[in-house]
């Protein structure tokens, strides 16, 4: 059994049904699922997929948060081995935004795959898999 991030490209892909991304998700995440394998959730993925549920339905915004947590699992926090590594990856990789890094060590910390719809970052590490 392995261990998969999933980047916030890959979370609002999966609760929203007008998001491009959508149709390829589901059956990324299935794969995930029958392989066994567990989902990483960082910190900052899940602040950033919060973001426009906070903004265009506030009320509903705790529902978003639980269920999220309920597919993906626990909030992996930004520790000190993944700030570290998040900061190595964006020296190496300057055009890539800080909360991509953070998301790309998780990975690295975890020994786990990173899950996207950024096709970009298979550029950035061995670990990337791209959905779409």
């Amino acid at each position: 059994m392995g261990a998969v991030v999933v980047d916030t490209s890959v979370v609002i892909g999966y609760f929203d049904p007008a998001d491009a991304h959508y149709e390829a998700v589901e059956p990324a995440l299935l794969d995930v699922r029958e392989r066994g394998d567990e989902f990483i959730l960082p910190a900052s993925v899940l602040a950033e997929s919060m973001v426009g549920r906070l903004r265009r339905e506030p009320s509903t915004a705790q529902l978003r948060r639980v269920a999220t947590i309920e597919m993906f699992g626990e909030v992996r926090v930004i520790d000190e081995a993944v700030a570290m590594h998040a900061a190595q990856v964006r020296a190496s990789h300057p055009r890539l935004r800080l909360p991509d890094a953070l998301v790309i060590a998780t990975g690295i910390v975890e020994g786990a795959t990173v899950l996207t719809c950024d096709a970009q970052w298979a550029a950035v590490d061995e670990r990337v898999r791209v959905v779409g």
